[in-house]
């Protein structure tokens, strides 16, 4: 089997979660024996481009005339089975998916955000969830808050290009949605429920799980869609040492808060910015790992990765959380979701405290099920091969 994986890689100088599944995922499908042929632009070449090519730039979200022109010449000489698609900003675009088409050869996409509707791919604006281009023909109220990158014309021509890829987005032959709340996202935009499979990202194993530790650990991004606000207040509702210490790793603006709360309160550590060894650490010393997004998050891997390392997760019944630690799962739960409120979250603390020992089981039970890599890679093959034609 022989597939094309395209991908725009997001600026070094932007963390990207994306890159690195999508880096995971084709060294996953080689070591099955699938023939990966890489279609890769990065935002890093825009600053070298030609003066010409800048000037186009603006119109590459819309059509990208190079791109188009070098998938014609690999599809022509090495005819692949499927293109597989993930993000197509600004340097590929959606009409990849068309000239794909255009050669007989289907496209999956897997949906890392919510971009088929929302200028910034994130449906929240200003600290709080925003819907509000949901059935829109055209994202207006995009343009006016500046949703794109903080920039009303860059608004104007995104959302002018989920508009005019209404169309093109339709035609994809087989979406992978992350999680359920992307194939509800799927649905809801019009796309049938038998083109949609949901089938997660995956990350390697690390091993036996370590023994519990104590209390609670953050991990990720300090910033206002995290729920740090949200934590912090449900955690002071209970005197300081009552549910043991409470870790917080990661940096971003919201960084100073932490650091208060910290120096207020000797059961808050703040443990910084965290490499891989650090992270790892973190982990070890906790018995559950906290998710605390108050939007609806798309998979945030720091589950994944409580999960792995057999600890369950008290998360915000937001976005792609409830699937994550399996509030369906024939199996039983790994965790506990509330809705995002400090009266809902301070009162699940001390529940999660005192079971974190009886689902810890669990939670290593649903990371081999579900996010194993064995897992995912082979559904990932199952996908492609639903949709290889014979004559291909």
């Amino acid at each position: 089997m022989r597939i094309v994986v395209a991908h725009n890689r997001y600026r070094q100088a932007q963390p990207s979660g994306e890159n690195t599944i999508v880096d995971a995922e084709i060294a996953q499908l080689g070591a099955a024996g699938v023939e990966v042929l890489p279609f890769l632009r990065s935002s890093d070449e825009i600053p070298s481009m030609s003066g010409a090519a800048k000037a186009l730039l603006p119109l590459s979200p819309i059509y990208a005339p190079r791109a188009q022109h070098d998938l014609d010449e690999l599809i022509t000489r090495h005819r692949p089975d499927v293109l597989h698609l993930h993000n197509p900003y600004p340097l590929l675009s959606p009409w990849v998916v068309r000239t794909a088409h255009k050669h007989g050869v289907p496209v999956v996409q897997t949906v890392h955000n919510y971009r088929q509707v929302c200028s910034s791919g994130l449906y929240f604006r200003d600290g709080t969830i925003c819907q509000d281009c949901r059935g829109r023909v055209l994202g207006v109220p995009a343009i006016v808050h500046r949703c794109y990158r903080g920039s009303r014309a860059q608004s104007a021509l995104m959302a002018t290009t989920l508009a005019v890829h209404r169309g093109t987005w339709k035609s994809v032959d087989r979406y992978i949605a992350l999680t359920s709340g992307i194939a509800a996202h799927l649905r809801d935009y019009g796309i049938p429920a038998d083109r949609i499979v949901v089938k997660p990202n995956g990350i390697p194993d690390p091993g036996t799980p370590t023994p519990l530790g104590d209390g609670f650990l953050f991990l990720g991004r300090l910033s206002p869609e995290k729920g740090l606000d949200l934590l912090l207040a449900a955690w002071r509702r209970h005197p300081d040492g009552a549910l043991g210490p409470l870790r917080i790793g990661g940096d971003g603006e919201l960084r100073p808060l932490v650091e208060a709360a910290a120096a207020e309160r000797a059961d808050v550590t703040y443990l910084g910015p965290l490499d891989r060894a650090g992270v790892r650490a973190a982990l070890d010393a906790s018995s559950v790992v906290l998710a605390t997004s108050t939007w609806h998050d798309v998979l945030p891997t720091v589950i994944i990765e409580a999960l792995a390392s057999g600890r369950p997760v008290l998360g915000t019944a937001l976005g792609g959380i409830p699937y994550l630690v399996g509030v369906d799962d024939p199996a039983g739960p790994a965790g506990w979701v509330v809705p995002a409120e400090p009266e809902a979250l301070a009162a699940a603390l001390p529940t999660a405290r005192s079971g974190a020992a009886a689902l810890a089981g669990a939670a290593r039970a649903r990371y081999e099920r579900t996010f194993h890599p064995d897992v995912v890679t082979k559904r990932l093959i199952d996908v492609y091969a639903s949709l290889v034609r014979p004559s291909r």
